[in-house]
C-alpha cells in the first residue's frame, strides 16, 4: 500500500499556505488586476518556503485562473471575473418540464439541494474504499493504464469477465460480441447512429426513461410509444402500434424498469420477439439496473441470443458515475460497425475506467458491496413507501426491488406544480409527464428512495399536499 510521506503532506501544506496568500492580497485589493506579483526568489524569501514550493503554489494559481504567466517577465494578477450570483448556482425555476428537466436540475446543483428525483444513489452508498483501493493497484502497475488509449473494442480482460457475468442470466456473449463504451448512454448513442436515419420511428415505453426520449429527439427520429404495465407492454397495444408505425427500434428494461420498477414477465417476453421479429424491429434491452434485482427477471437477449437484440448495460449506478464504463453486447457481424462508429466518435476506449472496474469486479468487495445495498434498498423502499402511505401517496406498482418508487400523488395533484413547489424549496422531484411521451402521468411522481428519507422532504410533501386540498375544498 502506498502511503503520503510526511514530508510530501508538509510540502502540499505549505504551497496551499502560499496560494492563499495571494489569494488574500488579491482579494483585499493590495494586488490589483495587471499588477506584478513578487519574484519567485522575492515570494520565498518573504514566506519562508522554498523556491520549488513558491514555483508550485504559482503553477496552480495559473491552472486556476487568478495569475497569468508572461515569459520573461514574470506573474501577474488576472482580472478579476464578475462575482457569482447564488441564482445562478440554484435551480431555474422557469425551466419548462421536459426530457432534460431532472437532468439538468440535478447534475447543476449541490449538495445541499435534495434530489428525491434524482436516478443514483448517494455517494456514502457507493464503493469508495474499494474504488481507492483500484486506483492504488492500477498505480502501481503497467503505465499504459494511466496515459494510454485503450483498444477500441476494450479491455479483453473486463469484456471476458463481462460475458461470463451475461452467461448467468443465459446470455451467450463471447468476449468478440462485446465492445466497451463511455456508459449506457453511449452505448445506445452509437446504435442509433447505426441503426436509424432522421425521420425513422422508434418505440418506447410509457413511461420510459427520460433519456431515451432526449436521445432519440437528438438523433431526430420520431417517437412512438406504448403503456407500460406491471409486467411489461400492453401487448395489444404494442402489436397494433408496430404494425401502424413500423418502428425500427424498440429500448426497454426488462429488469426494474425504470421508472416503474416492475419487471418483463416470459410470457410478454416471448410475444415481443416474436412481433419484433416479424416486422424486423431491433430491440435494445438496457439492462443497467440488473444488478439492484434480487430475483432475476427474464432477458430478451436469453430467449434470443443476440440475434434481435442488443444488450447493453454499465455500472454508473452502481460503482461510480465518474468511473465512465459501460458495454454493448450484439450480433459479432455488427461489432465492426459499432468499433468504426467509435473510433469516429470517440476515438480510443476509456483505458483508465476499465481497469478500475476490473479491479473492483476481480477482488470480489463489489459483490459484497452490492448484497448490502439490495438490503440498503429494501430497508429504505420500506421505510419511504410507509411514510408516504401516510401521506395518501401511494406506489401504482409495488416495486420488488432497486430504488424507485413510481407512486400516485392524493387528490389528483398536478406533479409538475407540486416539482415546481419544490424548487423554491430546493428539492428536485421529477414528475410523472418528465417519463410520459403521452402526457398521462400528470399525477404520478417518481422517488428514488435513497434520496427521499430526509425529514425536509416529508415536511414539504405534507405542506404540499394540505395546501392542494384546501385549495380544492374552497
Amino acid at each position: 500500500m502506498t502511503i503520503s510521506s510526511p514530508v510530501e503532506d508538509h510540502n502540499s501544506t505549505l504551497v496551499a499556505q502560499v496560494m492563499a496568500h495571494i489569494n488574500a492580497r488579491i482579494a483585499q485589493r493590495s494586488l490589483m488586476p495587471g499588477a506584478r506579483l513578487p519574484s519567485i526568489r522575492q515570494c520565498a524569501d518573504t514566506m519562508g518556503v522554498s523556491k520549488s514550493t513558491v514555483v508550485d503554489a504559482y503553477d496552480r494559481l495559473v491552472a486556476d485562473g487568478k495569475i497569468t504567466s508572461r515569459r520573461g517577465s514574470g506573474f501577474f494578477v488576472a482580472g478579476h471575473l464578475p462575482p457569482l450570483s447564488i441564482a445562478q448556482l440554484a435551480p431555474k425555476l422557469d425551466r419548462a418540464i421536459d426530457p432534460f428537466w431532472v437532468s439538468r436540475q440535478s447534475l447543476s446543483t449541490d449538495d445541499s439541494v435534495l434530489k428525491p428525483g434524482c436516478g443514483w444513489l448517494p455517494p456514502d452508498w457507493m464503493p469508495q474504499d474499494a474504488l481507492r483501493r483500484a486506483l492504488r493497484q492500477i498505480a502501481r502497475g503497467e503505465p499504459g493504464s494511466l496515459t494510454d488509449y485503450g483498444t477500441p473494442l476494450g479491455l479483453l480482460p473486463l469484456r471476458q469477465l463481462l460475458g461470463r457475468r451475461m452467461g448467468d442470466y443465459g446470455i451467450p456473449a463471447r468476449p468478440d460480441q462485446i465492445m466497451l463504451t463511455e456508459s449506457g448512454t453511449q452505448a445506445i448513442d452509437l446504435l442509433c447512429r447505426m441503426l436509424i436515419e432522421p425521420g425513422d420511428t422508434v418505440l418506447v415505453d410509457d413511461p420510459c426513461y427520460f433519456n431515451f426520449q432526449a436521445l432519440f429527439h437528438a438523433h431526430r427520429a420520431t417517437i412512438t410509444s406504448v403503456p407500460y404495465q406491471a409486467d411489461g407492454p400492453a401487448m395489444d397495444t404494442f402489436e397494433e402500434t408496430i404494425a401502424h408505425h413500423q418502428p425500427r427500434l424498440y429500448v426497454t428494461n426488462s429488469g426494474l424498469h425504470n421508472p416503474t420498477g416492475a419487471s418483463l414477465s416470459p410470457a410478454k417476453a416471448h410475444r415481443i420477439l416474436k412481433l419484433c421479429e416479424k416486422h424486423g424491429v431491433t430491440i435494445i434491452e438496457d439492462d443497467i439496473f440488473a444488478d439492484f434485482e434480487t430475483t432475476a427477471a427474464p432477458r430478451l437477449a436469453a430467449f434470443d441470443g443476440l440475434e434481435n437484440v442488443v444488450h447493453i448495460g454499465s455500472f454508473s449506478k452502481t460503482l461510480s458515475a465518474s468511473v465512465r464504463c459501460g458495454y454493448i453486447a450484439t450480433r459479432g457481424n455488427w461489432i465492426d460497425k459499432l468499433v468504426d462508429l467509435k473510433i469516429a466518435t470517440s476515438f480510443g476506449g476509456g483505458n483508465l475506467s476499465s481497469e478500475i472496474v476490473l479491479a473492483v469486479l476481480r477482488n470480489g468487495s463489489y459483490r459484497k458491496h452490492m448484497e448490502q445495498v439490495r438490503q440498503k434498498l429494501a430497508r429504505a423502499m420500506t421505510d419511504v413507501t410507509a411514510k408516504f402511505g401516510q401521506l395518501g401517496i401511494t406506489p401504482l406498482t409495488p416495486p420488488t426491488a432497486g430504488m424507485f418508487l413510481w407512486a400516485r400523488l392524493p387528490n389528483d395533484m398536478d406533479a409538475t406544480a407540486l416539482a415546481h413547489a419544490a424548487l423554491r424549496e430546493n428539492i428536485i422531484l421529477a414528475p410523472g409527464n418528465v417519463f410520459s411521451l403521452s402526457k398521462t402521468a400528470g399525477n404520478l411522481m417518481r422517488f428514488n428512495v435513497t434520496q427521499s428519507q430526509d425529514p425536509r422532504l416529508l415536511d414539504f410533501l405534507k405542506t404540499g399536499i394540505s395546501e392542494q386540498k384546501q385549495a380544492t375544498t374552497c
